[in-house]
């Protein structure tokens, strides 16, 4: 299961392909960038295309074949069902002139399940309106499934009840210029094409598909670049998930892990104002190298630990600088490192396979080496070094976001050879975790499938 490190549960089964199915089995990464590299310039973004399959010929040559094709057996009738669910909602009656409603939303995107266009559908989606009280995502996405290149994105569904009060209460995050101009590093690594992302504040009913497991606390989507470079980007925060991994599982996390002098300094507001800040995060920073191809075709199978990577160290960058600025004046900076810190195990323990977890183990180790976090031998415990932790954390945002924009993937290579593993002290504090019974993950129950 994807929530254990893709274990086997079904005895007799077959490992997990690393390409998910979206590659033959029998294709070598070699083959395909042999075959990929050849092809016309056209013919080289459909084959590293989110939205296309490889699969061989009669001859056994690769070919790319689109979504709408290679799933039309699942994407017609699911087409209908989103038509049939927008004629039930004909008759709702929204206030605002300005804005698509959800109607509109799932008749353009029932179009994209048949002709394999998404932009329109993902520009519907962005300009949703204020008023409509359903937040509804359901289409390809995100790129984890794909673990040879990152390039295929997996079918996803959510739907979610608006919380308009929380989400009129941070806008005063939408504002990623302030970020961006104060990211640590050289100006030809900012981003140049920044779009303010509205934030969206809802209560989960119901999530399918890529998204089951584990539970998503927030997302910041499209990751198309074309989308967002015409629609920018919308920030989703999930308040009852978030709730629920700060209260069943952090918190009985922080008491086997840190030190008994800073547990106190764990914080539900750090852990949710951080969440949000890594989603804002996602658009800061270098998304094409600096000779003009996407980060994601440069580092291939490491984009996605690397972007989650740079969306989690530079909200923690961001939030230093917002507490000094007064932005945020309900967390302290100590209580952000402290639930930082404790929230690192959190994540590695979904896998260092998977992209947050190896993203969380690369910042973890890259923080200890250079005095950030400590750990005590005698208490077997870890803590913040509070004269040490800011320029850490700003040294580690540098160099993610620099190998981002280089798109050097030897570079990276070493990088995650140097700190993507499990240390003994970090192995030992797992096993402390595993043995208080702490669940991975909280595990819904939906009303909606009664």
């Amino acid at each position: 299961a994807c929530e254990d490190d893709n274990a086997i549960f079904v005895e007799g089964a077959p490992e997990r392909p690393e390409g998910g199915n979206f590659y033959p089995e029998n294709m070598t990464k070699e083959e395909f960038e042999t075959w990929a590299n050849a092809l016309p310039e056209e013919e080289q973004k459909k084959a590293k295309n989110y939205y296309t399959i490889i699969q061989r010929d009669a001859k056994g040559q690769l070919q790319s074949v689109p979504y709408s094709e290679a799933y039309r057996d699942l994407l017609k009738p699911a087409a209908n069902h989103l038509l049939e669910a927008a004629e039930e909602l004909k008759d709702v009656f929204d206030k605002e002139q300005q804005g698509t409603s959800i109607r509109d939303f799932l008749i353009s995107r029932a179009q994209s399940f048949e002709t394999n266009d998404y932009l329109t559908s993902e520009l519907k989606w962005l300009q949703l309106g204020k008023t409509n009280n359903l937040e509804v995502t359901l289409g390809p996405y995100e790129q984890y499934t794909d673990g040879l290149f990152a390039f295929k994105s997996a079918y996803e569904f959510y739907i979610h009840v608006r919380d308009a009060e929380s989400s009129r209460l941070l806008e005063k995050f939408s504002d990623l210029q302030f970020v961006e101009d104060r990211l640590p590093i050289p100006e030809k690594y900012r981003n140049k094409e920044l779009v303010v992302a509205p934030i969206v504040v809802v209560n989960q009913l119901y999530a399918a598909g890529d998204v089951a497991v584990p539970m998503t606390a927030a997302y910041n989507l499209p990751n198309d670049e074309e989308a967002i470079k015409k629609g920018g980007s919308k920030l989703v925060l999930i308040k009852n998930v978030q709730e629920g991994k700060f209260e069943k599982v952090l918190q009985p996390i922080a008491e086997q892990v840190l030190a008994k002098d800073q547990i106190h300094h764990l914080s539900k507001d750090a852990f949710t104002t951080h969440v949000l800040l890594h989603e804002v995060c996602h658009s800061n920073g270098p998304h094409h190298t600096l000779d003009g191809h996407t980060v994601r075709t440069k580092l291939q199978e490491y984009h996605s630990a690397f972007e989650e990577a740079k969306a989690d160290i530079a909200a923690l960058f961001a939030a230093d600088i917002m507490v000094d600025f007064g932005t945020i004046d309900n967390v302290t900076q100590q209580q952000f490192w402290v639930t930082f810190l404790a929230s690192a195990f959190r994540s590695i323990r979904f896998g260092i396979q998977e992209a947050h977890g190896l993203g969380q183990a690369m910042q973890l180790n890259y923080l200890i080496e250079n005095g950030g976090f400590i750990y005590d031998k005698e208490s077997r415990l870890f803590s913040v070094d509070f004269e040490k932790i800011k320029m850490a954390v700003a040294d580690l945002t540098r160099d993610i976001l620099i190998l981002q924009g280089d798109g050097d993937k030897q570079a990276v290579d070493a990088f995650v050879k140097k700190y993507g593993s499990l240390h003994e002290d970090t192995k030992d504090a797992l096993a402390r975790i595993d043995k208080a019974g702490i669940p991975v993950d909280i595990r819904p129950i939906y009303p909606l499938l009664d």
